[in-house]
């Protein structure tokens, strides 16, 4: 079992910035992937980024340049760190872990508002 705990979010500005926090449990260096998804109202939940137990990451197209997705040193937290942000980013922020076992496990999201 793994506890999946975002945090973060927030209100700002457009062109501002923001840091998210996923939490796991056990620590995410144990896990094989971690991945941070968003979904607005109305909207199919979409993938965002990813770190991969490598420290290997990715990151879908609009957020390129902008998100980084980084491991803390106490290697129990992922950082999603969001700058330039648009009101196109506002959405609720969920962590995925994937174990290497291949099951997932999710957090329960945190909101990131961007206005205008």
């Amino acid at each position: 079992q793994v506890q999946v705990v975002e945090s973060g979010g927030g209100l700002v500005q457009v062109g501002g910035s923001l840091r998210l926090s996923c939490t796991t449990s056990p620590r995410t260096s144990s896990l094989r992937t971690i991945n941070w998804y968003r979904q607005a109202p109305g909207t199919e939940r979409e993938w965002v980024a990813q770190i991969m137990n490598s420290a290997d990451t990715s990151y879908t197209d609009s957020v390129k340049g902008r998100f980084t997705i980084s491991r803390a040193n106490d290697q129990n937290t992922i950082y999603l760190q969001m700058t330039g942000l648009q009101p196109e980013d506002t959405a609720v922020y969920l962590c995925m872990c994937i174990t290497f076992s291949s099951r997932t496990y999710w957090g329960r999201g945190t909101q990131v508002t961007v206005s205008s």
